[in-house]
C-alpha cells in the first residue's frame, strides 16, 4: 500500500488515469470543525485532488481507516486490496480483479493477461509501464501523423515540424527499446487490438507510422472521435481484394498516361500536368464511387489548374477528343465569348458510373488563376441544387473541393468558406476537401509560405478531420478517400484529404524549378513514378502479370490515339460544351429580342401591401415596428411605395409567379438601415421568427431571407454560385454597405463582370451596395460605382444604332447592368426585369441610404401597374419642360444628388431655366434618351452633376459618351463637371467639410 502511495506521490500522472478508470466514486474524509472525521464519497474529479496536490500517501490511509470502519463505504476494487493486504499479502500481489460488472467493464485493469488471474504478483514497474503505454497510445492518436511516412520524396514528415514531439518518445515514459517487444494489455479507448487484448508495444506504434497520419483528436465530439478511431485502428481493415488493386492500378495507367500523351504531343504547351499527384485521379474516383454507394447522385467539384484536364479526362470522363481540341490554337471559336486557356473552363456531364451501376452528373466550375476564389461558388452550387432537389440533408448532391497546399494555406477565403459549412442557409452537409500537396508553391518553399505545421491546419477551426496520406501508396489513398466519403455521408461534416505528393515538373511544363529547388528537384529526378512502383508491387505479389500490365497501358494508349485522330476532324470549338450548368431549353423558348412587360395588377400590390402591413395575430412584435407597420398600411391606403414596399412588393409578385427569390448578406433580414424587417421576431418566445412574404398565396414560390456571416468574399461567391444553377430565381446579395464590396472585389472581377465572356456562363445575380454621401465618413459613403463602369464592356465612343431593337440590344451586349435609382417604381422594375428578360446579366444597384424614408421619394402605384415600365433615364417634368426652349441649363445626374438639386433649385427660384435628368440606368448608357433630352433643350449649357469626387463616380465613364451623342447631333456644346475636387480617400470624415463640399457642388452646378 505504501508503495502504491509513493508512486501516487512521486508520478501521479501515471496512476490518476488507473484511478480513474477502475473507481466510480472515491472516499476520503472530511474533518469537520470538532476535528472529527467522517468518510464521504465524491465524484471521480474531487477525489482526483489530494494525487494532484502531492496528498496522496496521506490520502489512501485515510481511506484505509474509513474502510475499517465500513467496507462498503470504498470501491470494490479497493476493498479487494485492503482485504488481501491484511491477510498479509504483499503490495505488488495484494490487488485481485473484482469480477466484471457488465461487457463494457469487462477490461478495467490495464495488465497483461499472464498478470490478470487472481494472486499474480503484479509489481509497480509492470503497473507504471501500462500506465505508461495508455498515455503512448493517446499521445499518438494525438500527435502520432507527425511520425507517419507521409513524403514520398523522405525530404520530410509532410510538415514543418523538424523534431520528433517529446510526448512520443519512449524515453518520455522511462521505457527503453526493449519494450518495444513487451506485450502490453490494450486499453478500451483503442482499437488497434481488434479482438486482441494484448500487442506488443512495436504493433501499437506502428500503426500510427505507416503511410497515413491521422488528426482527429481535436473534434470535440466522443461518437465522431470513436467512429474515426474505428476506421483507422482496426486492424486489417485496409485491405483490398485483387481485383480492387487490379481496379487501382487501371486508373492510376490512366492519371500517368494521359499526362505522358499530352507531353509527347505537345511538349511545349502548358496544361498543368499532374506529373508527381497523379494518384488524384483514383482518389477522385473512389471518393465518387462510395459516395454514389451511399446515394450521391450528383457531384459539384471545384478545382484550381493542376491537374483540371486529367479530370476532366478520366474522372468526369469528358470526350477527350473535346479536350485536345483545345490544344489546336487555330481553331476559332464557333459561339459567343472570348473563351480561356484550356486549364480553366469547366463543364457538366452525366455518365454511369461502372461501379456502382448508378447515373451521376458530374460538374466542374470554370475558374480563373485565383485558386480558391471558386471554393463559395460551388458551395453555392451546391446548395442550390440541394434545394431544388428538396435534397434538405445534402444526401443527393454534393461537393468536391480540390486545393493545393500553398493556396490552401495561404488564401483567406478557404477560411470564410469553411466557415458557411455549417450556418443554416449555407450548409452543404459537408465538403470533402482534397489538398494535392506538392511541397511547394510556385518557387516557394513551404517554410516560407505558412506558419502551421501542416497546409491544412486552417480546417481545424471546424472540427474538419484530416487525414494526411502518402500519395506514393495508392492503396492507402483510395481508403483514406473511401472513409472521407463515408464520413461525410455519416456526419454530414467538412472532410480534408492531404494527398502529400510531389510535382515532377516546375510550375508548368515549360519552367525550370532548378533555378530555386535543387536540391528537391534531385531527388525527384530519381524518383520512380507511383505506376512503376505500384505496379512492380503486384506483379511481385502475383495480383497481375507483367502482360497483363502492359495491356491495360496498350489499350488507354490506343483510345487517347484514336481520340487525338477525331480532334483533327474538328473544324471548330464551341464554348457552350463547357458550361458547368446548361440552362436546358431557356434560351431556346424566349425571344432574345423582345423586351418584356414588368407591370402587375394593382389588385396583386394591394394584396402583397396588406400582408407586408399588417400585424401578425398571436405573434408578439417589438412596439417601434408596430408603428413602422402602421406607416405601412397608411401609405397603402394612399396607393404609395417606399423602398421597402417598393422591394417587398417586387419580391412578392416574383414569388407569386414562381420565381424563387434568396437575399442574403450581413443584417439583410432587418436591413443595415432598420428598414427592410422582412423577418418579425417573437418578443416573447425565443427563436420564434416569421417571415410575411412566406405568407401571400398558397402555391406560391419560397423566399429565403438570411444574414450571413461577416464575409464579403465567400458570402458573394456562394450566392453567385446559387444563381448559376437555375436561371429561374432571383438571387440577390446586399452589402451592409457599399463599400463592403471591397472585399469581395475577386469575385466581381474574375467571375461577375467577365463570366460571360470567358465561360459564357451567364448570371442573373443581383448586387444590393448602399451608396450616398451622407457626412459619414470615407468607409461608408462609396459603393465604388466607378469600378464596375470601368469593367463594363460598351464603346464610349460608338453611338449604336437606333431601331426598335434599340434597348434590348444594349442589354444583350453588355456584360452587366450598373444603375444608381431614385424611385422605389424604378426599383420594383429593375427586379422584375431581371427575370423577365430573355436572358440573364448580373445587376448592379447603388441603394440609397437617406432616400429609404425621404418622402420625396416614394412612387405611386401608378408607376407599377399596366402602363408602367423601367426608366433608363427619367427627363426633367417640371416648369422647366414647359419652358425648354428658354432653359439656361441642362443638369444630368444619378442618384439621391437629385432630390438635393430640386432642392437647391427651389431655393435659388431657378425652376424655369435649370432642368434636372436623371440617368438611373447608368450602363449600359442610354444613349438615346439623353439625345433626346439634349435636343430638348438646344440653349442649355450641359453639365454632369454627381456628389462623388471627380476621379471617382461615374463621371469617368459618363462623359465620354455625352461627347459622343454631342457628336451624333452635330453639337459644340461642352461638358461641364459639378462635383468633389479629386481625392484619394472616398469622403470625407469632417461633417463641416463634407457640408462645405456639398455647397461647392451646388454652386457649380446651379450658379450661372
Amino acid at each position: 500500500m505504501h508503495r502504491i502511495a509513493k508512486l501516487m506521490s512521486e508520478r501521479p500522472c501515471l496512476v490518476i488515469p488507473y484511478l480513474l478508470r477502475t473507481s466510480r466514486f472515491y472516499t476520503t474524509r472530511v474533518e469537520d470543525a470538532s476535528g472529527t472525521g467522517a468518510a464521504r464519497n465524491f465524484a471521480t474529479q474531487a477525489a482526483a485532488e489530494p494525487f494532484l496536490n502531492g496528498s496522496s500517501s496521506t490520502y489512501v490511509e485515510e481511506m484505509y481507516l474509513a474502510w475499517q470502519r465500513d467496507p462498503t463505504s470504498v470501491h470494490v476494487s479497493w476493498d479487494s486490496f485492503f482485504r488481501q493486504s491484511s491477510r498479509g499479502a504483499p503490495p505488488g500481489q495484494a490487488y485481485v480483479r473484482p469480477p466484471a460488472l457488465s461487457p463494457v467493464s469487462a477490461v478495467p485493469m490495464p495488465l497483461p493477461r499472464h498478470a490478470v488471474t487472481q494472486g499474480a504478483p503484479v509489481d509497480e514497474k509492470t503497473i507504471e509501464d501500462h500506465l505508461a503505454v495508455q498515455s503512448i497510445i493517446r499521445s499518438y492518436q494525438i500527435r502520432g501523423h507527425h511520425l507517419a511516412d507521409l513524403d514520398p520524396l523522405g525530404i520530410s514528415k509532410g510538415d514543418l515540424e523538424s523534431s520528433v514531439p517529446v510526448e512520443l518518445l519512449l524515453s518520455h515514459y522511462h521505457l527503453d527499446d526493449q519494450a518495444m517487444e513487451r506485450v502490453f494489455r490494450l486499453p478500451t479507448t483503442t482499437y488497434i487490438g481488434g479482438n486482441e487484448a494484448a500487442l506488443p508495444l512495436k504493433e501499437i506504434i506502428r500503426l500510427y507510422c505507416r503511410h497515413i497520419g491521422v488528426e482527429f483528436m481535436f473534434i470535440n465530439n466522443l461518437d465522431q472521435t470513436d467512429w474515426i478511431r474505428r476506421k483507422f485502428e482496426t486492424p486489417s481493415i485496409m485491405q483490398f481484394s485483387n481485383e480492387e488493386k487490379r481496379l487501382i492500378l487501371a486508373r492510376v495507367i490512366r492519371s500517368i498516361r494521359f499526362e505522358e500523351f499530352l507531353a509527347r504531343k505537345w511538349s511545349s504547351e502548358k496544361r498543368f500536368g499532374l506529373e508527381g499527384g497523379e494518384v488524384l485521379i483514383p482518389a477522385m474516383k473512389t471518393i465518387i464511387d462510395s459516395s454514389s454507394a451511399l446515394g450521391v447522385e450528383s457531384f459539384v467539384i471545384g478545382m484550381p489548374h493542376r491537374g483540371r484536364l486529367n479530370v476532366l479526362a478520366n474522372v468526369c470522363r469528358k470526350p477527350l477528343e473535346k479536350i485536345i481540341c483545345q490544344f489546336d490554337s487555330k481553331l476559332e471559336a464557333a459561339d459567343e465569348g472570348s473563351g480561356d486557356v484550356k486549364y480553366h473552363l469547366g463543364m457538366s456531364h452525366e455518365r454511369l458510373n461502372r461501379v456502382t451501376n448508378k447515373y451521376i452528373k458530374l460538374a466542374v466550375v470554370a475558374n480563373p488563376s485565383h485558386l480558391e476564389a471558386v471554393d463559395p461558388v460551388v458551395q453555392g452550387k451546391t446548395k442550390a441544387e440541394q434545394y431544388y432537389r428538396g435534397d434538405t440533408d445534402g444526401k443527393k448532391v454534393m461537393s468536391i473541393l480540390l486545393h493545393g497546399d500553398a493556396a490552401f494555406a495561404g488564401q483567406g477565403i478557404v477560411y470564410e468558406t469553411l466557415h458557411l459549412s455549417d450556418l443554416p442557409a449555407f450548409t452543404t452537409h459537408g465538403t470533402i476537401h482534397v489538398v494535392v500537396n506538392n511541397q511547394i508553391g510556385f518557387t516557394t518553399d513551404p517554410r516560407m509560405a505558412r506558419s502551421s505545421p501542416y497546409c491544412t491546419d486552417v480546417a481545424r477551426v471546424v472540427n474538419a478531420p484530416i487525414f494526411h496520406v502518402n500519395a506514393d501508396d495508392p492503396e492507402a489513398v483510395t481508403y483514406v478517400c473511401k472513409v472521407a466519403a463515408e464520413w461525410r455521408a455519416t456526419w454530414g461534416k467538412d472532410v480534408v484529404v492531404d494527398l502529400v505528393c510531389y510535382r515532377r515538373n516546375g510550375h508548368n511544363e515549360i519552367d525550370e524549378p532548378m533555378f530555386t529547388q535543387p536540391l528537391m528537384y534531385k531527388k525527384i529526378a530519381k524518383q520512380p513514378t507511383v505506376l512503376t512502383k505500384y505496379a512492380e508491387f503486384l506483379i511481385q505479389n502475383n495480383v497481375v502479370t507483367q502482360q497483363e500490365y502492359e495491356e491495360e497501358i496498350a489499350k488507354y494508349d490506343k483510345i487517347c490515339e484514336e481520340a487525338y485522330m477525331l480532334a483533327k476532324k474538328e473544324t471548330a470549338v464551341a464554348n457552350t460544351e463547357w458550361l458547368d450548368s446548361p440552362w436546358t431549353d431557356f434560351f431556346q423558348k424566349k425571344d432574345q429580342m423582345k423586351l418584356p412587360s414588368t407591370w402587375v395588377k394593382e389588385s396583386t400590390l394591394t394584396h402583397i401591401g396588406q400582408v407586408f402591413s399588417s400585424e401578425p395575430e398571436d405573434f408578439v412584435i417589438h412596439g417601434g415596428l408596430k408603428r413602422v407597420l402602421r406607416a405601412r398600411a397608411e401609405m397603402l391606403k394612399n396607393r404609395e411605395a417606399d423602398w421597402a414596399m417598393g422591394e417587398a412588393l417586387a419580391f412578392g409578385s416574383l414569388l407569386k409567379e414562381g420565381i424563387h427569390v434568396r437575399l442574403s448578406g450581413q443584417d439583410v433580414e432587418r436591413g443595415t438601415f432598420s428598414h427592410r424587417h422582412h423577418v418579425l421576431h417573437h418578443q416573447e418566445i425565443d427563436k420564434k421568427t416569421l417571415v410575411p412574404l412566406n405568407h401571400l398565396y398558397p402555391d406560391q414560390a419560397q423566399y429565403i431571407v438570411c444574414n450571413s456571416s461577416l464575409s464579403e468574399f465567400g458570402v458573394l461567391g456562394f450566392e453567385l454560385g446559387y444563381s448559376m444553377t437555375n436561371p429561374n430565381a432571383l438571387v440577390i446579395w446586399e452589402a451592409q454597405f457599399g463599400d463592403f464590396a471591397n472585399n469581395a472585389q475577386c469575385i466581381i472581377d474574375q467571375f461577375i463582370s467577365s463570366g460571360q465572356a470567358k465561360w459564357v456562363r451567364q448570371s442573373g445575380i443581383v448586387l444590393l451596395l448602399p451608396h450616398g454621401y451622407e457626412g459619414m465618413g470615407p468607409e461608408h459613403s462609396s459603393c465604388r460605382i466607378e469600378r464596375f463602369l470601368q469593367l463594363s464592356n460598351d464603346d464610349a465612343d460608338l453611338f449604336p444604332v437606333e431601331d426598335a431593337n434599340f434597348e434590348i440590344q444594349q442589354l444583350h451586349e453588355i456584360n452587366w447592368f450598373v444603375c444608381n435609382l431614385t424611385t422605389p417604381a424604378n426599383f420594383f422594375h429593375a427586379m422584375r426585369r431581371q427575370i423577365a428578360l430573355p436572358f440573364r446579366k448580373p445587376l448592379i444597384i447603388a441603394t440609397p441610404k437617406s432616400l429609404l424614408r425621404l418622402p420625396e421619394a416614394r412612387s405611386s402605384f401608378d408607376d407599377m401597374i399596366e402602363g408602367s415600365k423601367f426608366q433608363r433615364v427619367i427627363p426633367e417634368n417640371g416648369p422647366a419642360l414647359e419652358n425648354s426652349h428658354e432653359v439656361q441649363r441642362l443638369l444630368f445626374c444619378s442618384g439621391k444628388i437629385y432630390y438635393e438639386l430640386v432642392k437647391e433649385r427651389e431655393r435659388k427660384e431657378r425652376v424655369k431655366d435649370i432642368a434636372i435628368a436623371r440617368i438611373e440606368q447608368i450602363s449600359p448608357f442610354p444613349f438615346d434618351l439623353v439625345k433626346a433630352e439634349i435636343l430638348t433643350y438646344p440653349k442649355a449649357s450641359i453639365c454632369w452633376v454627381q456628389e462623388e469626387h471627380k476621379n471617382m463616380g461615374p463621371y469617368s465613364y459618363v462623359e465620354p459618351r455625352l461627347r459622343t451623342v454631342l457628336r451624333k447631333t452635330g453639337d459644340t456644346r461642352e461638358i461641364e463637371y459639378a462635383g468633389r475636387f479629386p481625392s484619394a480617400a472616398a469622403a470625407t470624415g469632417n461633417k463641416q467639410m463634407h457640408l462645405m463640399e456639398l455647397a461647392g457642388v451646388y454652386s457649380a452646378a446651379l450658379d450661372l
